[in-house]
């Protein structure tokens, strides 16, 4: 079984900038993509970003043009780079995997909690 392990996560003023980091671990396994969700108090879990193996990333519209995600392969770690936070962007963030060992498998960060002080 694949586990995550995210980083980055704090607090920042509005209009600043945080990176989180997710790396991925296990034997045996191959990734087809990587992604990251959030959840804000009160609210149900929402996708952010996702990115394949082939390099095609998708973002939600709410962060498109301030979000950028990327991957390092070699090391089985995706990057959220958080540019232009607001108050809005306050959750927690989990990272999540597509990979295949035996068979299509997903698996969930434990999420790491960005604070956006407006």
């Amino acid at each position: 079984q694949v586990q995550l392990v995210e980083s980055g996560g704090g607090w920042v003023q509005a209009g600043g900038s945080l990176r989180l980091s997710c790396a991925a671990s296990g034997s045996r396994f191959s990734i087809r993509a990587m992604g990251w969700a959030r959840q804000a108090p009160g609210r149900q879990r929402e996708f952010v970003a996702r990115i394949t193996s082939e390099d095609i990333t998708n973002y939600a519209d709410s962060v498109k043009g301030r979000f950028i995600i990327s991957r390092d392969n070699a090391k089985n770690t995706a990057y959220l780079q958080m540019n232009s936070l607001s108050s809005e962007d306050t959750a927690v963030y989990y990272c999540n995997v597509e990979y295949i060992q035996d068979s299509m498998q997903t698996a969930w960060g434990p999420g790491t909690r960005v604070t956006v002080s407006s």
